[in-house]
């Protein structure tokens, strides 16, 4: 584990994994480590399928929708956000992929490469995602505000929490 001594960028790195971590780390990471277990033989590298590595945000996108209440009235902006969140997905598995057919001959350099790689794809894809999430929170009611705000606060405390003891 890399330490940072200046204060400001271990805030500013923590900041960065909450945010992946408050949509997209826990069901790309659950997809990144199924491909990654995986791709420990050719022929199971062979084998794998994107959609099989896709499921853990389809069922994520499947407890949003039940959670949030989503209306037919704000079918299109919801439309708009599971796009993004699927395409997020996708290229996330893309690059768990590319890493794992690359492990063998990596170097520590290539590696150290490859995690800033996946930062960014988690930065690009957050920027992404805001819009229309942002869109389908303004089309929501009180109510579906309310769950929201719970819901993603809940996940905060918990990667924030699986940071604290990571840090320990």
């Amino acid at each position: 584990m890399i330490t940072f001594p200046h204060r400001t960028v271990r805030a500013v790195g923590a900041a960065a994994t909450l945010l992946g971590a408050i949509v997209l780390a826990s069901p790309l990471f659950a997809a990144s480590r199924q491909v990654l277990a995986k791709a420990s033989s050719q022929e199971a590298m062979a084998s794998t399928s994107d959609s099989a590595a896709i499921v853990p945000v389809e069922a994520r996108i499947r407890d949003l929708h039940k959670k949030l209440h989503i209306t037919a009235a704000q079918k299109p902006q919801w439309d708009a956000l599971t796009l993004v969140m699927r395409d997020n997905a996708q290229a996330m598995v893309d690059l768990q992929k590319q890493r794992a057919s690359d492990a063998q001959s990596m170097s520590a350099v290539d590696v150290v490469k490859s995690y800033q790689t996946v930062i960014e794809a988690h930065e690009a894809g957050m920027k992404k995602f805001v819009p229309p999430f942002e869109a389908l929170y303004g089309a929501m009611s009180d109510a579906q505000k309310k769950t929201a705000d719970s819901l993603f606060r809940s996940r905060a405390r918990v990667s924030a929490a699986k940071q604290t003891a990571a840090n320990k």
